[in-house]
């Protein structure tokens, strides 16, 4: 026999995968009709694709399950936990379970570090919140899958419905908004939201030589070419660098340069020494060691394990 609470929840996922149905109804991503938010629908799982989110941003799945990869590790998210995703990543993502009865219902909603900061405040005091945040600043993860509760189930439910009307839109929205903030905080992620709120605001300051890598990354960039671009000396940018992104520059750049080759390897078909070069690499041999140090295996080796994936998912697409 379920529980009250355990009816509770079905009742309002319920109410949440109508709530997503009707306003998601093209497949992939739909706009939400609120800045920052993205409904999805899918039909059928997918396999892992490369994304990037330049914002803090809360995750919730109404019907079926998703993964993320960040950083080699795996991430699952469903009706029944929600995922906090940090500023400034690129990382896989994959629809596990969907079907055309049961389509994949989800909405990512950008959160403004500033509203995370105000709540925090109004929570415990200035001080307070700040020294939470410094406290689990090392280590913090940048990805984070925790339960989802009665209360914050029941705050996106009324930001949802607010959206419905303009003058709910305009009035209950941003508070509903603050509302689903306050209940992230309230559980164990507290310090781990401020965390990650902090680092978006020192991304800003940041940014610039971000865009400039992704646009630059196949060069031979060095820190100082970096360092220009957001007008601070080698040794200040390095060390706020590493406090945004949770690594050197150096270690950024080949991590970029290796997931930009995996990308043309596995989704474009490319051929290892092409992909090397589209990527920023002299020596095919370099690539390919540091693709293995990086990956675990060869760049070969890796297009092959992926297509036979993707082979046993397209004749067994329940499996798993």
């Amino acid at each position: 026999m379920m529980s009250a609470s355990e009816i509770e929840h079905r009742v309002s996922s319920a109410d949440l995968v109508s709530a997503l149905e009707a306003r998601a109804r093209e497949i992939g991503g739909n706009d939400g009709g609120w800045p920052g938010l993205t409904l999805y629908r899918y039909i059928e799982p997918t396999a892992p694709a490369w994304e990037e989110i330049r914002s803090l941003s809360l995750g919730i799945v109404a019907q079926g399950s998703k993964a993320v990869i960040v950083d080699g590790a795996r991430y699952v998210y469903d009706p029944f936990h929600y995922l906090v995703l940090g500023s400034n990543l690129h990382f896989q993502a994959e629809v596990l379970q969907a079907g055309p009865c049961e389509p994949f219902l989800s909405f990512v909603l950008e959160i403004d570090p500033a509203l995370v900061r105000k709540v925090s405040t109004d929570m415990l005091g200035r001080r307070s919140a700040t020294s939470a945040a410094v406290a689990e600043q090392e280590g913090a993860d940048r990805c984070v899958v925790s339960p989802l509760d009665p209360e914050l189930m029941a705050a996106v439910l009324r930001f949802l419905r607010s959206l419905d009307s303009q003058a709910d839109r305009r009035v209950l929205a941003p508070m509903c908004v603050e509302e689903m903030v306050y209940r992230v905080l309230r559980r164990e992620q507290f310090a781990r939201m401020l965390h990650i709120a902090a680092r978006q605001v020192s991304h800003d300051t940041i940014s610039a030589a971000l865009t400039f890598a992704r646009a630059h990354y196949a060069e031979p960039l060095t820190v100082n070419d970096l360092a220009r671009q957001a007008a601070l000396s080698p040794s200040a940018f390095s060390a706020l660098f590493r406090e945004v992104t949770g690594r050197t520059p150096y270690r950024f750049l080949k991590e970029y340069r290796l997931d930009r080759g995996r990308e043309l390897l596995v989704d474009r078909g490319m051929g290892v020494a092409e992909a090397s070069r589209q990527v920023g690499y002299a020596s095919v041999s370099h690539f390919i060691k540091e693709f293995r140090n990086r990956f675990g295996v060869t760049p070969r080796a890796y297009v092959d394990a992926h297509n036979v994936a993707a082979e046993l998912r397209r004749m067994h697409p329940d499996a798993g």
